[in-house]
């Protein structure tokens, strides 16, 4: 909102959700994550307006701390400096058990007048109670109250209803399922039209006689009328009714039980305040259904799921089929190709032919046979090939088709030429155009954004022609006579059409990625190759402990035998220098020292050292005289 200066109206600050903290929000001021009860009553203080919004889940933590935050502005209420706003953003959940006044009446429209009678689902009375809580604070205190009943919400990433949305997208089932029996009506409202009851609230609230305010959209429509919508715009069209119990019992659940529950709400509801009071500038005020393609196209901004358009062009043999198929695979997109798409478009005109009555109109029957015998009768006027005019509205067909529009595609080997390129992207050009404009005007839903021009020299090409098994070769079109003929065509027509986009990078991916079950598929071929891989680590670290210890002892072992040698040549030594020794002893030494010890044994004195060395000096003296 803006003021009429051009500034902003408000400044906003708060806390966000787990799924918005990613994103940079121009308008907000201030951005909070995770903070304290002290330091969110501290910043709710410096505010003008509280709001706060527990209408997108039943958690008991959410209505508690909302409970928390109205009781604890209360408390400061004598310090408020001027009046506050406390504007409770609640669910229409609170009104899901509420019953007609006459029992015997059907199609019931409830009034927001009602609001006194409303009846809570189960899971919602805590809500309830809350709302009870805020209407009673009184108008003239310095904290005044308001509560808004808010319909489901869509828009933007589109909340309850993105299921139904990523699965009409992908296509992934020929029909998109409703899980209940689908005729339960549905009261709704565009986060945009939410925000807008919101800020009027702020800028009329002297002229709001209620302080309820159920900010509903004018839809009655049921969940089987919007998916169905969903699923015609996005996808297939046609929807299939399931169990809801299908929806919480798969291996991944769709659902969370409290999804259900939102989803399972069956009321009608009409207000006036906003129709009335409010001045709000409408995005949605006739509904989801109503409005689907706009709401279409802000899923697609918000998600980024923009489809990528290419095309690959070059000689014949330079691999352009290889080169899409991998563009294919990365990005999630369609690979076409000419043959292929011929193909397809005659067996879908043969099965409607053949198709029963009962399934199928006349008026589209006829129209099949009709097509199908203007393909046959041109094919056999040229030799099995069809007419560029025929070829070119199979191909806009096709490109226009919802896969195409979705995800995106690769346009392989075609068109050949400009004019070819000409005839299928350029629009016509209608009564109200400017014929002079030079520039032809292109049909941007279906030209490719960028061209990939894949180039080889000729003799290059030849070898890989020739080095094709021979059967392969025939049936590409790439025996040497034919492939010869098709590369000069080409050669030629190149220095012809100048006219070509050369582009090449890479992009995000704009698509969801795998799914669940892929998902679980690749995180089994991880965790299998990091089990081989850790495998391998482990046999290679034994086989090098193992050779290690292998050396070791071999080290350990020469290293014993060196030692073993070492001593026995020591003890050698050894014994040859003792040798001299042994014989002086014996010769000299050892008669004298026997003689002693034999004395020493008969005589047996108190001390025998001394004895043996009195004797062995006598003896010395003597010998020396």
């Amino acid at each position: 909102s803006a003021s009429p200066g051009g500034e902003p109206a408000f400044q906003v600050v708060g806390t966000v959700s787990a799924s918005a903290k990613q994103a940079e929000e121009s308008f907000l001021l201030e951005q909070y994550e995770s903070p304290t009860r002290d330091e969110l009553l501290e910043r709710m203080l410096e505010c003008d307006v509280v709001v706060y919004n527990i209408s997108e889940t039943a958690s008991q933590q959410q209505v508690e701390e909302a409970s928390w935050a109205l009781t604890a502005l209360q408390a400061e209420m004598e310090n408020f400096k001027s009046q506050k706003l406390f504007i409770l953003v609640s669910t229409v959940m609170t009104w899901a058990m509420t019953k007609p006044q006459n029992p015997d009446e059907t199609d019931v429209v409830l009034s927001e007048e009602e609001y006194i009678r409303r009846r809570p689902h189960i899971s919602f009375r805590r809500h309830h109670n809350l709302e009870k809580l805020v209407l009673k604070l009184h108008g003239g205190s310095q904290l005044k109250g308001y509560v808004v009943a808010s319909g489901l919400q869509y828009g933007k990433g589109e909340n309850l209803f993105h299921y139904f949305f990523k699965v009409s997208w992908l296509m992934q089932f020929p029909k998109v399922p409703v899980f209940g029996q689908g005729t339960n009506y549905i009261p709704m409202i565009h986060v945009n039209d939410l925000g807008g009851v919101i800020q009027n609230i702020i800028e009329v609230k002297p002229k709001l006689k209620s302080k309820y305010i159920l900010a509903v959209d004018d839809s009655k429509n049921t969940l089987e009328e919007i998916v169905k919508m969903i699923s015609y715009t996005l996808g297939s069209g046609d929807v299939n009714i399931l169990p809801q119990e299908e929806a919480i019992t798969m291996k991944f659940p769709l659902f969370q039980p409290e999804e259900l529950q939102f989803l399972s709400i069956d009321l009608r509801l009409d207000t006036f305040m906003i129709k009335d009071i409010f001045t709000l500038n409408w995005t949605s005020e006739a509904g989801m259904v109503e409005n689907m393609r706009s709401i279409v196209k802000e899923y697609k901004d918000t998600r980024q799921l923009l489809p990528i358009r290419l095309c690959i062009v070059g000689p014949p043999a330079v691999g352009k089929t290889t080169v899409a198929e991998k563009l294919c695979s990365h990005y999630q997109i369609h690979h076409i190709t000419i043959k292929e798409v011929i193909e397809e478009k005659i067996t879908q005109l043969e099965t409607v032919d053949s198709d029963d009555a009962d399934l199928v109109s006349e008026e589209v029957s006829a129209a099949a046979q009709k097509k199908l015998e203007t393909l046959n009768k041109s094919m056999e006027m040229n030799a099995g090939r069809l007419a560029d005019h025929l070829v070119f509205d199979i191909l806009q067909d096709k490109l226009h088709s919802k896969p195409c529009s979705n995800q995106g595609f690769v346009l392989d080997g075609f068109p050949k030429t400009y004019e070819q390129a000409s005839m299928i992207f350029t629009e016509e050009v209608t009564e109200n155009d400017d014929v002079s404009l030079k520039t032809p005007v292109y049909n941007k839903k279906i030209t490719p954004e960028h061209v990939f021009v894949l180039n080889a020299s000729d003799d290059f090409l030849k070898e890989r022609a020739q080095g094709l098994p021979q059967s392969v070769a025939e049936e590409l079109g790439y025996t040497q006579e034919e492939f010869t003929a098709r590369l000069s065509r080409y050669r030629e027509r190149s220095q012809n059409d100048s006219e070509v986009v050369k582009s090449l990078r890479w992009w995000a991916p704009k698509n969801y990625g795998l799914s669940p079950e892929e998902l679980e598929v690749e995180s089994r071929h991880k965790e299998e190759g990091r089990r081989l891989k850790l495998a391998a680590e482990a046999a290679e670290k034994k086989r090098r402990n193992e050779a290690a210890l292998a050396a070791m002892a071999a080290q350990y072992e020469e290293w014993q035998n060196n030692l073993s040698e070492v001593r026995r040549q020591e003890e050698e030594l050894l014994e040859a220098r003792c040798l001299p020794l042994r014989n002086y002893l014996m010769k000299y030494v050892m008669p004298s020292l026997s003689e002693a010890m034999l004395e020493c044994s008969k005589i047996k004195p108190e001390d025998p050292v001394d004895f043996l060395a009195e004797h062995l000096l006598s003896n010395n003296q003597e010998e020396q005289h």
